[in-house]
């Protein structure tokens, strides 16, 4: 009989409510420093949401392996494979939602498919747990381990082979743009860094895959061990030898999630491990539940439900135009009902316009929390 693990519910729940306030500030112009990506090499607490991500999916692999496998390889595919394009299809879904827009004539048009960014969060995800899938199944434990390092080193290997020779990890120099171009066009990749550049990437899922794998390894060794403070002893040592390992390649390969380094792989996981102990020592050991762990907890029982919602309202509440003064042109602005939220609630109860910014999204973890909350109450837990 498996052992139940609160803590690892937690974990996951902490990080969906860590991505949803940094995912939704008042204003993209007011944020500070720590709730924003590191502007290229680095890494802020913004920059670990989507490595813990994965990392948690990788553990809530471990769980459900087994039963996986004894149903025989054929239906193992099947699931995978089945849940893998889905949860892909939703990802491409939320890129084209709401499927129209205003235009600058204040006309309601379909959003063509010409200039929809195919990858996303949950297309990398979907591709990671794919893979990481498939390499547990026909390597098992040890192969699976192996592949992880040639993934990590031959990445780092093909950065600098095809690469700028003098700029190999630079947005440019990247020998990934390239591939994403040449297969995804410019026109189907991400712009927010105001060139074509995807950093959900084809290339860059390579490294991510690993990460998948190393939080399957940390859940099938808890499984192993059980509740003891040796397994409890042996994943914080892990968990140091894989941050200073990620602090020393740091300097020869940059941490970047947004190129996904190898460098960026072992330092997150480390992180991850590192934050998980903690977690299972208050709740496993400790006993340390309160309101603080079943804050985080409903959030955890509907993790993929909340990232799709807190993707996908706003921008269905995007099309409803609320009327808010004229423009320097003198056209009429217009706030979607969140927008204005922000501009009359949330922005004049701060001096400081960051603060304001910072409490909205606080509004917004409130507000989500609130529907998992139900849901959770009314037993309602959306699966794929």
């Amino acid at each position: 009989m498996k052992e139940r693990y609160y803590s690892l519910d937690v974990f996951r729940g902490a990080t969906v409510a860590l991505m949803i306030l940094v995912n939704n500030p008042g204003s993209w112009d007011y944020v500070y420093e720590p709730l924003d990506h590191a502007k290229w090499n680095g890494c802020t607490p913004t920059d670990l949401v989507f490595p813990f991500f994965l990392f948690a999916a990788g553990n809530a692999m471990a769980f459900v392996m087994p039963k996986l496998q004894q149903a025989g390889t054929t239906s193992f595919l099947r699931k995978v494979i089945k849940r893998a394009l889905l949860i892909f299809l939703i990802g491409l879904f939320l890129n084209w939602s709401p499927f129209v827009k205003w235009d600058d004539n204040n006309q309601m048009i379909f959003k063509s498919w010409d200039h929809i960014r195919i990858f996303g969060v949950l297309q990398r995800i979907a591709l990671c747990y794919l893979f990481a899938s498939l390499i547990i199944l026909f390597c098992r434990t040890k192969g699976s381990f192996i592949i992880s390092v040639v993934l990590l080193m031959g990445y780092w290997v093909l950065c600098l082979a095809f690469g700028d020779k003098n700029h190999p990890f630079s947005i440019n120099g990247y020998f990934g743009l390239g591939i994403d171009k040449a297969i995804l066009g410019e026109n189907h990749m991400y712009h927010g860094e105001g060139v074509a550049f995807d950093p959900e990437g084809i290339a860059s899922t390579l490294p991510a895959i690993v990460q998948v794998i190393f939080g399957y390894f940390v859940g099938q060794y808890i499984l192993l061990k059980g509740k003891t403070y040796e397994m409890l002893s042996n994943l914080f040592v892990v968990a140091g030898v894989l941050l200073f390992t990620g602090y020393c390649w740091d300097m020869l390969f940059p941490v970047n999630k947004k190129i996904w380094t190898s460098s960026y792989v072992v330092y997150t996981s480390g992180l991850g491990i590192f934050i998980l102990c903690l977690f299972i020592f208050l709740l496993e050991f400790k006993n340390a539940k309160g309101a603080w762990s079943r804050f985080f907890d409903v959030f955890g029982k509907n993790p993929l439900f909340i990232f799709v919602l807190s993707g996908f309202l706003p921008r269905i509440l995007g099309l409803i135009r609320i009327a808010n003064g004229v423009k320097d042109d003198g056209t009429i602005k217009y706030l979607s009902p969140f927008g204005w939220f922000y501009e009359h609630v949330c922005k004049p109860l701060f001096p400081n316009l960051k603060t304001g910014s910072l409490f909205y999204a606080l509004c917004m973890i409130a507000f989500y929390w609130t529907i998992v909350y139900i849901m959770d109450k009314k037993k309602m837990y959306v699966k794929v």
